[in-house]
């Protein structure tokens, strides 16, 4: 090893990790494939593989796929991940005394090595002592959760990237609830896994063979199915659909769920049709129903067969896009999550008032980055609203448990994820596709369109226009750049953004009491708000834009809206100077 070459070519960090992965037994497998980098002088590779550890958050482990590093998702991290788990797992078990059997589902998507990493942690933990229940075809991240509390499991895990670059997987790991590690439990995961050293397996084959490895897939997809479509509510079903699964597993989940509830006029859109993780047809590859130009050929598609809706899923099917005419006869748009978000929860609030079933004590939940339109609508509903949470499902979930599943109709995010019913504590692409196509087939029945019932609910509560910007920012110096801008931003907050004075700063990060989040919100004048964060799952900094005109300034919506995409540009320029 030639000791000169790697400390002249990578980091000081990156440098000292590839002698350890050289040197230690437990990373002999791959020191064969180190020393050939070093020998043809891949050094960029190296530090790629090296530059840092790829963290294990509380919702697991997402990055790039490479052969080993610390880096990378590979079988060393993922193993590590799963490891640890058990680990945790066993610890509380031990410090209980309970001799219940352990019990983990596991579930994986189209994703290259998907079914590989699945298959290792399934592995992991039949050695650890657990029972694993294995899907032995790709399905949703919603199933995975539901098996886990059907089958009263310990734990989850969920092989998927979710939207991420075809280059990229991840570990997601769910708690007993059905829902993603919250406190206490998270920060003691993620120590159990950062003190693994020894990763140990059962073969797979001899796991199945004696039982340890249980099949599940057609029990499963009955039940979550079943609670699906429990959430559904009897009306017109004459709507024409278009429905893409962006090359993921949604085939699975969505489409039955679709017919089930008796929507027979959906299209399959075949181009995406495939389960493939290169997501060959999609726009850059990026199977994101967040991006409007994924629509573009689901569009181009619906209009020419004369459908309704166009829907789409992520490759894990745990979230929803959809794009609509402006009017019947008009442009097509998408909807950004917030107002799909709003729309369903309109729609869910009103159908359960309709069948005298909504009581005070129901009530939504949202997060602090989604729209304050929700809590307008559940003011006129006069039902709870939550919407003080962080970003990330877990949290919405954690809510639910914490106030109780009896009251709760709907939670959602504004990165496309909503459940409705207490079935799982997660997100679900199949609930949120069949309610938003029972909401089209009303709006139809009436002649209307999706767009034109939100415009409705914006006379009633006020127009709302919000806005996502974000910034990508790889790397190492990516990451000191966004450290920088929330610093800038904390110790230097503007007086006025977008030319409306700034009421209050909060941050969640220096906060007395309560948990706390790399997040700075600017209250500001009219009811309009900003948050800035960065991103817990990718390499960005994100801009959240709020927008808001009271009802009596919105009964010309065109003009409100308007006057708030005006105010959206300027509070995104005066943002987007921080950025450079």
């Amino acid at each position: 090893m030639d000791e000169e070459q790697i400390a002249a070519n990578l980091s000081p960090a990156a440098a000292e990790r590839v002698r350890q992965w050289l040197t230690e037994p437990a990373y002999a497998e791959y020191a064969p494939a180190i020393r050939e980098h070093i020998e043809r002088g891949d050094w960029a590779a190296l530090e790629a593989a090296f530059w840092t550890v790829l963290p294990f958050g509380t919702a697991g482990r997402r990055g790039r796929m490479y052969p080993f590093g610390t880096a990378a998702i590979n079988d060393r991290t993922i193993g590590e991940s799963a490891q640890g788990l058990a680990d945790y797992v066993r610890s509380l078990r031990a410090a209980t005394g309970s001799k219940q059997e352990l019990r983990c589902a596991i579930a994986y998507d189209t994703r290259h090595n998907s079914r590989r990493f699945a298959e290792l942690c399934a592995e992991v933990m039949v050695a650890a002592g657990f029972r694993v229940f294995f899907f032995d075809e790709f399905r949703p991240t919603p199933e995975l959760a539901i098996t886990v509390r059907h089958k009263k499991c310990d734990c989850g895990i969920m092989i998927s990237a979710s939207h991420n670059p075809p280059s990229d997987n991840a570990i997601k790991v769910f708690w007993s609830t059905g829902g993603q590690i919250n406190e206490p439990h998270d920060a003691a995961l993620i120590a159990c896994v950062g003190d693994v050293t020894k990763i140990t397996r059962t073969p797979f084959a001899a796991a199945v063979a004696v039982g340890r490895i249980e099949f599940c897939r057609d029990e499963m997809d009955r039940r979550y199915q079943e609670a699906v479509l429990a959430q559904s509510f009897a009306g017109p079903r004459d709507v024409r659909i278009v429905y893409s699964p962006l090359h993921g597993v949604g085939g699975t989940s969505v489409l039955p769920v679709l017919k089930a509830a008796g929507f027979m006029d959906v299209e399959l859109f075949g181009p995406h049709a495939t389960p493939d993780g290169d997501f060959p047809n999609v726009p850059d590859h990026v199977a994101n129903p967040e991006n409007p130009p994924v629509f573009d050929a689901l569009i181009a598609r619906a209009k020419e067969i004369g459908a309704d809706i166009a829907l789409a899923s992520d490759p894990d099917a745990d979230r929803i896009g959809v794009a609509a005419p402006l009017t019947k006869i008009g442009e097509w748009r998408t909807l950004n999550g917030n107002q799909i978000g709003v729309l369903l929860a309109d729609y869910l609030l009103r159908r359960r008032k309709q069948a005298g079933t909504l009581t005070p004590a129901n009530y939504v939940v949202t997060t602090i980055v989604s729209t304050d339109m929700l809590r307008r609508v559940a003011n006129h509903y006069g039902v709870g609203i939550h919407d003080d949470l962080f970003t990330g499902f877990k949290w919405i979930g954690a809510r639910v448990d914490e106030v109780g599943p009896a009251g709760f109709v709907f939670g959602f995010e504004e990165a496309h994820g909503y459940l409705a019913g207490d079935y799982i504590r997660d997100k679900d692409g199949a609930v949120a596709a069949m309610l938003l196509a029972e909401l089209a087939a009303e709006c139809k029945a009436v002649g209307r369109t999706l767009h034109e019932q939100l415009d409705e609910l914006y006379r009633v509560v006020g127009c709302h226009l919000e806005k996502t910007v974000p910034l990508t920012m790889p790397g190492a110096d990516g990451m000191t750049r966004m450290q920088q801008i929330m610093q800038r931003l904390r110790n230097e907050p503007p007086r006025e953004i977008g030319g409306l004075a700034v009421r209050e700063v909060r941050d969640y990060l220096h906060r007395e009491t309560g948990p706390k989040s790399d997040l700075l919100v600017f209250d500001l004048d009219g009811g309009n708000r900003a948050a800035v964060r960065p991103s817990g799952t990718e390499p960005k900094i994100k801009f959240y834009l709020f927008t808001f005109e009271p009802p009596e300034r919105s009964q010309d919506v065109a003009a409100a809206k308007q006057k708030l995409g005006e105010r959206l540009t300027k509070l995104e320029a005066d943002f987007l100077r921080y950025g450079k």
